[in-house]
């Protein structure tokens, strides 16, 4: 059987050797066993337990949340992933509308040309370009409401929509999933 030094495991991975003594002293990733000379040697199984660590953690999971994902049964991991999950679609929606409000500072500004973005506007002209009428887009709003609300309602709030817009647009959607599809959206509006 293979084994590693901690400089070894280190270099493999990228990692400092402190962070491994770090992953030691907090129980994450132990060396079963020492040289002689009280050197700590790795094996295969601490070799796939760091490709997990450093996995987990490439995806920004606090190292609590990797202890648990790695020690525990699959039913605590899925709820930690999923929370993650949530937390990073939050972060991207605030990060989308950051950029929206930078966008829009830049057009106010002389000599402010904003990279394009996508934005309800530009979506919509998108579908259109693509041969979309007004009912394709029903069906695609209606589709994507049935199959995932709520990366649907995040999708929305992504192309700049207001959130009272969007929790129309979702409404009117999830609607027509019932119902059949629709040619017009909530109360008369364009939709994106």
């Amino acid at each position: 059987m293979r084994t590693y030094t901690i400089s070894q495991l280190a270099r493999a991975f990228g990692l400092s050797r402190s962070t491994l003594l770090y992953y030691d002293r907090i129980g994450l990733l132990r060396a079963p066993e020492r040289t002689s000379s009280g050197y700590r040697v790795y094996t295969g199984v601490e070799y796939d337990r760091l490709a997990r660590i450093s996995m987990f953690r490439g995806a920004g999971m606090a190292l609590a949340d990797v202890q648990v994902l790695l020690d525990s049964g699959e039913a605590p991991g899925v709820k930690i992933l999923e929370r993650h999950l949530k937390e990073l679609e939050a972060e991207i929606l605030s990060l989308r509308q950051r950029q929206h409000t930078i966008i829009g500072i830049l057009k106010t500004m002389p000599g402010g040309a904003p990279a394009p973005v996508v934005d309800k506007k530009m979506w919509v002209t998108m579908l259109e370009a693509a041969g979309m009428d007004e009912a394709a887009m029903a069906v695609w709003h209606a589709e994507f409401e049935e199959r995932a609300p709520e990366s649907h309602f995040e999708f929305l709030l992504s192309l700049g929509i207001s959130r009272e817009e969007a929790e129309k647009i979702q409404a009117w959607s999830h609607e027509n999933c019932k119902k059949g599809i629709q040619a017009r959206g909530p109360e008369g509006e364009d939709r994106a």
